[in-house]
């Protein structure tokens, strides 16, 4: 695929002075799980650029061009949140995920005290990659944990052993980083002792926040063809239903609050980032199919790492497509990312009455925050949210 003329990637605005957030995708994985349908890759080697000893340097030349790109972000604030996700970050050696760091911080500056993360697959680092990390500038690492039982892990195709989040989640504590942990629910074969086994090790793990995210079988998934060929059964909704709720009992008697719909952390340790996300502000992805905000205007990466690492090399930015975002489509972004927070968003203008009272009335949104001009889901309304925000458009 060609990338996209210089003229198209413009952007009405391209002022990033109050700062905005970086997210960095790393497309290799050493197994790539049935369930996933992201943009990874097992093979670790697509040529110059694009494998896993010198893909950081495609990086390195996109952000290069990115501030090139952007005004206002010499006397801005810098970047206020930058996460490393993938596949699999820790497939790169911690020194050069940090030296994608330290061009980021060269070129934008980073804002005092920001959210540094990484995601890490528990099999992946050892104590000495974690303090790399840590002394590299990282504030906090995700692991990606998933399940505390031996055959949804299984299930899920992780290499991982339970025991190895114990050891990594000490270690992270030990050098001195936050953490978080992911989990899945609703697996195939997974009881609900195994759902409530896995919140509960979780919460003994003591990190600062857990997401727990209903697994989704896409129809291109190894898993998706499972499913029909009859090898596994499809996700049951109701009894998805009963694990979330099941996980906002467990989280919330152990101190943690819910903020987003699959998020929830304990006082003040929210993801930054995630919020940076659901709150529909600035940021610029790195890396092949990784995805852009900026200002309305939203652009991608071409996917295929050869591609975009070719691409750069010839001094061009790797972008697949551009679409710039009307008053309206920006509006129904705002509600579509805006409802499933905790503080939730004002009543949309032009919301008709009736429709908020038929929400009150289907006990999707709390009947206090309506009266006070706010869209706050309840419980029921975070199992229904998609329901709330086509009401809502």
């Amino acid at each position: 695929m060609s990338p996209k003329p210089a003229h198209e990637l413009s952007f009405p605005d391209s002022d990033v002075t109050d700062g905005f957030g970086a997210y960095v995708h790393i497309p290799f994985c050493q197994v790539r799980c049935g369930y996933c349908d992201f943009n990874t890759y097992t093979n670790t080697d697509f040529g110059t650029g694009a494998s896993v000893g010198d893909y950081h340097e495609s990086v390195l030349r996109e952000i290069a061009q990115s501030a090139q790109r952007l005004s206002g972000h010499e006397t801005g604030a810098g970047l206020t949140s930058i996460f490393f996700g993938g596949g699999t970050p820790t497939m790169l050696n911690a020194s050069q995920l940090v030296a994608v760091l330290d061009a980021l911080r060269t070129q934008f500056g980073v804002v005092d005290g920001a959210e540094v993360t990484t995601e890490v697959n528990p099999e992946t680092v050892d104590r000495q990659a974690l303090q790399t990390l840590k002394d590299g500038g990282f504030t906090r690492v995700s692991f990606g944990m998933q399940s505390a039982v031996s055959h949804v892990l299984a299930t899920l195709e992780r290499q991982h052993t339970p025991g190895q989040v114990t050891k990594v989640t000490r270690w992270a504590r030990e050098v001195g980083l936050e953490f978080s942990v992911d989990l899945i629910y609703g697996v195939p074969g997974e009881s609900r002792e195994d759902w409530q086994r896995s919140l509960d090790v979780a919460v003994a793990l003591d990190p600062g926040h857990i997401s727990a995210y209903g697994l989704t079988i896409e129809p291109g998934t190894a898993m998706g063809r499972q499913v029909r060929r009859g090898e596994l059964a499809d996700t049951d909704p109701d009894e998805q239903a009963t694990k979330y709720e099941m996980a906002e009992a467990t989280l919330s008697a152990a101190g943690f609050s819910w903020y987003e719909v699959s998020n929830w952390a304990k006082p003040g340790k929210h993801s930054r980032h995630n919020l940076a996300y659901w709150r529909n502000t600035n940021w610029w992805g790195y890396g092949p199919g990784a995805h852009s905000h900026i200002n309305g205007t939203r652009f991608w990466n071409m996917k295929h790492p050869g591609a975009y690492a070719q691409h750069l090399l010839a001094d061009t930015l790797p972008v697949a497509d551009v679409e710039h975002l009307s008053a309206d489509e920006q509006r129904e972004e705002d509600i579509m990312l805006g409802v499933r927070l905790a503080d939730g968003i004002a009543i949309p203008e032009g919301a008709q009455p009736s429709v908020v009272a038929g929400l009150i009335a289907d006990e999707l949104i709390d009947p206090a925050a309506a009266l006070g001009g706010r869209i706050v889901l309840t419980l029921r309304g975070r199992l229904l949210a998609d329901t709330v925000i086509r009401a809502l458009w």
